[in-house]
């Protein structure tokens, strides 16, 4: 199993002008601790599920993952996920082409269907009933497909999205893996076995156990191959400390048993690149569980 980290708060200690600095630190620790993974949320507000408010730090994804790039050179990096309705697809696939470009291959399209109705509203950003947002993200994976096709240039003729070039040019240096987050069992979990390249779960080994039984049954029914995707997973339920590390590496030996290959843990304080560094041991004990 492989270690990721995800980076959610942006109060870093010392303030605005520390965030820089700091986030540079974070890459350099996260590739010195043999992690393979390093995200990003997508949000324009902070979430309350981090315990902090609305108004607390929070830097546009994109943004900071070509900052990312600069100072890191073999990680993978994405934004864990990017909202559907925050970009236009077109665009999207743009950025994360130039992202994937800038990093010599390293991006990776995390999306999801998108949630936070208070930071939409606030900043003027439309926010759909959720069918219509699941109709979205799946037109948008259709386009980032095409996009990412450098022998299709021509129309996309969605029901919410017409575009009449994808052109992309230059292309990715490597196609970029995509990763849908969530577990909606009807449209998620149909979506990753469609078109994704990883999934990302979050609960109880029962709850990843049962999760994945559902995405193994709509991979059948689509005729995709199930061990095609890259099963991973969000340790928030309880969230790690340094504190509880061997704890933590005993746990996820059940979701090893699944075949869940790497699990994302996501450093709250206001010096994370510490954190990762007192983190980092638990690295090669995951490796052991297969």
């Amino acid at each position: 199993m492989e270690l990721g980290f995800h980076i959610p708060i942006f109060d870093i200690d010392g303030g605005t002008t520390a965030i820089a600095g700091e986030l540079a630190r974070v890459g350099a620790a996260a590739e010195a601790s043999g992690a393979t993974w390093l995200s990003f949320m997508d949000h324009y507000f902070q979430i309350e599920p981090t315990g902090r408010p609305a108004e607390a730090n929070m830097l546009e994804g994109y943004t900071t993952l070509g900052f990312l790039a600069a100072h890191t050179s073999t990680i993978d990096i994405g934004l864990l996920v990017t909202g559907v309705t925050y970009r236009h697809p077109g665009l999207l696939a743009k950025i994360v082409t130039t992202l994937d470009v800038l990093s010599g291959g390293r991006a990776v399209l995390g999306l999801g269907a998108a949630w936070f109705e208070r930071e939409h509203r606030g900043l003027g950003v439309p926010f759909p009933p959720v069918a219509e947002r699941f109709e979205r993200l799946e037109e948008t994976l259709r386009i980032c497909g095409q996009m990412w096709d450098p022998a299709n240039n021509g129309p996309f003729d969605g029901k919410h999205y017409q575009l009449a070039e994808t052109i992309c040019s230059p292309q990715p240096i490597n196609r970029p893996k995509v990763m849908i987050g969530g577990g909606g069992e009807r449209k998620t979990l149909r979506l990753v076995a469609q078109y994704a390249d990883a999934c990302n779960l979050f609960g109880t080994p029962q709850d990843v156990e049962h999760k994945l039984d559902v995405l193994r049954r709509h991979c059948d029914e689509v005729g995709r191959d199930y061990d095609e995707i890259r099963k991973t997973i969000m340790a928030n339920s309880p969230r790690p400390t340094l504190d509880t590390r061997d704890e933590f590496v005993r746990a996820m030996a059940d979701y090893a048993k699944l075949g869940v290959q790497a699990v994302m843990v996501t450093p709250t304080t206001g010096s994370p690149a510490a954190w990762i560094d007192g983190f980092a041991p638990v690295v090669p004990q995951l490796a052991e569980l297969g």
